[in-house]
């Protein structure tokens, strides 16, 4: 497969490759995937695994962003509903819908204001898939088994799920497979303009560009600074969100937000069948984005959200998994984090003695597909080049060719009958038709949580994953389920699989 190699040394012979995408987050990935199908070369550059940081600390969430209407983002809450529609016809493996029931309370928010938010909600965007919103009565619907007596009426909406750090790797999958270069574990140095191209020194060697896409996320700022030599206006803004994981608090396939005293809404959303996922928060940060984690006072937060609605109240001590991301928010100078925009902005630099280049700041997972339409908007002319028409719309990310996820699950399991039905579920919802590759009767020992040697052998083959955390933790959630010892065991069939590759 292209796209796995390890970056050689440019010679004086060699020509530039049209972008270097610095990042392998979301947005880099599905700029890559894009540049890739217009027929641009394409390298991206990451400086640890695809989707090791921001990108796989989300809520996992595919929505319009009920809450942004508060804040007037009415562009943004648009565009992120047709993206939602775009992307569960793109990707159904990975995304699929989901109820969210919020309950009332008349002091927070008054029914008026909910029922005008989510009529807009319902009608900013065409909407083909999902259910539209509902008032009910908690004496009809099952949340009444999990809510406290006193609350009696709610509004019901749909969203989507995603296994976002998947969405990433699908997206750096299809652009390798359409003639781009992924680099992962590969940092950049530092890059020049030089002869109107930029050159790039990396910890693997050196290449030139003709143009750079600086999508570091929380490294944007420090890649145009330190790594360009380039000084800019635009500021990025640190923001920390923690999601915490207990065993599952309720039956049911619906999720709860729900509103706090101070403003912000708080998620409860099944979670991988046996767990619950709790989140988020928006705490200022301005440390190191390589090493963030949960505090003790989020987590007490989180609980005491979830303890204030639910029958069985939570504590710290319920929590089996925590995580924390690092969202790079553009900075338009919010009082508050939860305030603080999620729209993006793109930041050109194209002169007479610089090469261009392209900062993403902001973005949400959603719109990461528009974003990198967008950016490809702004780069082509720059390059000398026709946009021309826009793509990844309508074509399927890598294992998202079929229509209905049921219909599919069932040929699938008629095609690998060996396969136990929990198993078969969670390849189809993890790979779509791409785990026809390696189902089947033969797929080697269970390393662990029902991850074979046949899956873990595609996933480094065709995936970038190069240690247990990346398979446990990011091309799955295995970590969850696995048990004790799975990890030293999958290091040791990953040394294995290295000395044959070597």
């Amino acid at each position: 497969m292209k796209g796995n190699g390890q970056v050689k040394q440019a010679g004086s012979g060699t020509p530039p490759t049209d972008l270097l995408i610095i990042g392998g987050g979301v947005n880099g990935a599905a700029i890559a995937r894009d540049a890739a199908g217009r027929g641009l070369s394409v390298r991206l550059l990451e400086q640890h695994d695809l989707a090791q940081h921001t990108s796989s600390a989300s809520t996992k969430l595919i929505h319009g962003g009920l809450r942004y209407l508060e804040y007037y983002e009415f562009r943004l809450v648009r565009e992120a509903l047709i993206e939602r529609e775009k992307l569960l016809g793109i990707a159904p493996h990975i995304i699929w819908p989901l109820e969210f029931v919020l309950p009332h309370e008349a002091h927070l928010r008054p029914a008026w204001m909910i029922r005008a938010g989510l009529f807009l909600y319902d009608h900013l965007a065409r909407r083909r898939r999902l259910p539209s919103s509902r008032g009910v009565s908690f004496k009809t619907h099952p949340a009444e088994r999990v809510l406290q007596p006193g609350f009696k009426r709610g509004f019901t909406y749909a969203d989507c799920w995603v296994e976002d750090s998947r969405l990433v790797v699908l997206n750096a999958l299809d652009a390798a497979e359409r003639g781009g270069v992924i680099h992962t574990r590969c940092r950049l140095l530092s890059a020049r303009p030089e002869e109107r191209v930029w050159r790039a020194e990396t910890e693997a060697g050196s290449f030139t560009a003709r143009a750079l896409v600086n999508a570091a996320g929380p490294w944007v700022g420090e890649v145009l600074g330190q790594r360009l030599g380039i000084n800019h206006q635009a500021t990025v803004r640190l923001v920390k969100g923690s999601h915490i994981v207990t065993r599952r608090l309720y039956e049911g396939d619906f999720a709860f937000i729900l509103q706090n005293p101070d403003g912000r809404i708080v998620f409860v959303i099944p979670f991988e069948r046996e767990f619950s996922l709790i989140g988020t928060t928006d705490v200022p940060f301005d440390a190191d984005p390589a090493r963030v984690e949960i505090s003790p006072e989020e987590t007490a937060y989180l609980c005491e959200a979830v303890s204030r609605y639910f029958r069985a109240p939570i504590t710290p001590e319920d929590v089996v998994w925590s995580y924390s991301g690092v969202r790079p928010l553009y900075d338009d100078h919010a009082a508050e984090a939860k305030a603080v925009t999620r729209d993006y902005v793109l930041d050109l630099k194209h002169d007479a003695a610089t090469p261009p280049v392209l900062s993403v700041f902001g973005g949400k997972i959603t719109t990461s597909r528009k974003l990198a339409e967008h950016a490809l908007e702004r780069l082509l002319p720059a390059l000398g080049c026709s946009p021309g028409p826009s793509w990844t719309g309508s074509a399927p990310l890598p294992g998202g060719e079929f229509a209905d996820f049921a219909a599919y699950l069932t040929e699938f399991r008629r095609r690998f009958p060996s396969l136990p039905p929990e198993l078969a579920h969670r390849l189809v919802r993890s790979y779509g038709t791409r785990a026809e590759r390696f189902a089947g009767a033969e797929m080697g020992e269970d390393l662990g949580g029902g991850l074979s040697e046949a899956e873990l052998d595609y996933l480094v083959r065709h995936e970038w994953a190069r240690t247990a955390e990346d398979v446990l933790w990011r091309r799955s959630r295995l970590g969850l389920h696995a048990p004790a010892g799975a990890a030293a065991r999958i290091e040791e069939r990953l040394g294995r699989i290295s000395k044959l590759t070597a």
